[in-house]
């Protein structure tokens, strides 16, 4: 099996995904602040996602009229996802009055979902842990690099299917996430010592680029 080439993207990710130990070990952050740190990744994924179905190449009027509709129904959708994990996680780790989350003047129909993604965004802004702000804009540079050299370098959008940049950032997001909470849940409950910090952090990095890899390398399926 032929070995991944180390790549300015796969560089910038391992980086993005060390920074997180800074935190540990500056800030003294524990599993509950890694784990809304991994969270805010989904939002980073999940506007980069917007850009690559605006990108993706299509060659029929039909194609043209899938991104019309994919885009605004991955937003509602995807933010929707993103909104409920994130007031779950506010609410588990006490951050923020749950209530605060459900607006008063709810926008209509779906929307409100969106609504509710952006007060679960404002909670965690306001309540950001000490040095959190860092490694958020690491992981938005790590991921645009990512973008511009794989997406727009190698010409991803040209074989990329509307369909499976849908469905890309879901896979990610559920098998990323049920390994980190079922880590780092035990790990906070054990007042979250440092070496299980520290292998969480790992633990995560070599998922990220498991997961980094086998998109980059997979079979791409051309656009008819």
């Amino acid at each position: 099996m032929k070995m991944p080439e180390l790549s300015l993207s796969l560089f910038a990710l391992t980086l993005a995904n060390l920074a997180p130990l800074a935190g540990v070990f500056l800030f003294g952050w524990d599993a509950a602040v890694l784990i809304l740190l991994y969270w805010t990744e989904n939002v980073v994924v999940g506007l980069y996602n917007i850009i690559k179905i605006a990108l993706v190449r299509v060659n029929s009027p039909a194609g043209q009229f899938g991104k019309l509709f994919s885009i605004p129904f991955f937003c509602l959708h995807f933010g929707g996802f993103c909104a409920v994990h994130g007031l779950f996680l506010l609410v588990f780790f006490k951050m923020g009055d749950g209530g605060d989350f459900f607006p008063k003047d709810p926008w209509p129909a779906h929307l409100v979902f969106l609504q509710m993604l952006i007060s679960v965004i404002k909670t965690l802004w306001q309540n950001l842990p000490d040095g959190m702000g860092w490694p958020i804009i690491g992981l938005f540079i790590s991921h645009g690099i990512s973008f511009v050299q794989n997406y727009l370098g190698k010409k991803e959008y040209a074989s990329f299917t509307i369909s499976k940049l849908m469905n890309q950032p879901y896979k990610r997001i559920v098998l990323m996430h049920i390994t980190i909470i079922a880590g780092g849940v035990p790990i906070m409950l054990m007042d979250s010592p440092i070496p299980l910090l520290c292998i969480l952090v790992v633990l995560k990095v070599g998922m990220d680029i498991s997961l980094h890899v086998k998109e980059h390398t997979s079979e791409r399926v051309s656009i008819v």
